[in-house]
């Protein structure tokens, strides 16, 4: 997460909800009172439909026909509001510092948010945001060390590909190694299964570079099947 975060209270003025995002590059504000609890987000999102760029946007007549006067009411107060709390997101989504990092990933899909704010003892201590997941991905994500045990390696891209694909495709697949160069060969029953063998071996600690010479045959090419009786 990024801590600290900046925050703005609902009683401000949009137009320092907005100087903040453009001064600290940051595309949403968590909303908290002057006690700290949060009570709402605002993001660039929120202030793309605003009266002052013409974006509000004309209502079509059926549109017309089923909005109530509350809801007109509601997108007035939103579009031309000029405090924070007229234009926020209320009861954001959130997440406890402990969290798990799939937990975080998990509601912002499921909730369609970009940030989630760090709760601890009812107060925000800082903002996680899809940015911040990238950040803890880039090491994962990069080149795997060189290794100069060949047996090795060809052991770990087996135990890979069982271990994504299962054993019927490991035992389907030859797997070949020189200076952690290698070689994926023999013949698979599905096409899908020739690149997800070369991810298999290409996040693979140790593996350099990978060749792929798998080739797709149907299921029954080269059995012999009995002619049924007359």
């Amino acid at each position: 997460m990024t801590s600290p975060v900046f925050c703005v209270e609902p009683t401000q003025g949009i137009s320092d909800a907005i100087q903040l995002m453009l001064e600290r590059r940051i595309s949403g504000l968590p909303v908290t009172t002057a006690q700290g609890e949060l009570v709402g987000i605002v993001t660039e999102g929120d202030l793309l439909r605003r009266h002052e760029l013409g974006t509000v946007g004309a209502h079509s007549w059926l549109k017309d026909l089923f909005l109530s006067p509350g809801r007109r009411a509601e997108d007035y107060v939103h579009t031309h509001g000029r405090k924070v709390a007229n234009v926020m997101t209320e009861q954001p989504a959130t997440i406890e510092p402990d969290a798990r990092l799939s937990d975080a990933i998990d509601m912002m899909a499921v909730r369609h948010v970009r940030r989630l704010p760090v709760i601890e003892n009812g107060r925000v201590i800082g903002i996680l945001a899809r940015a911040d997941v990238l950040r803890a991905l880039l090491p994962l994500a990069a080149e795997p060390p060189d290794a100069t045990d060949d047996t090795m390696i060809r052991e770990a891209v087996e135990a890979s590909l069982e271990r994504g694909l299962g054993a019927s495709v490991r035992d389907l697949v030859k797997v070949e190694t020189y200076r952690g160069a290698v070689i994926l060969s023999g013949a698979v029953t599905d096409e899908r299964l020739i690149p997800a063998a070369q991810v298999a071996a290409e996040n693979t600690p140790g593996v350099t570079s990978v060749t792929n010479q798998l080739i797709v045959v149907g299921p029954f090419v080269g059995a012999n099947v009995p002619a049924p009786p007359f």
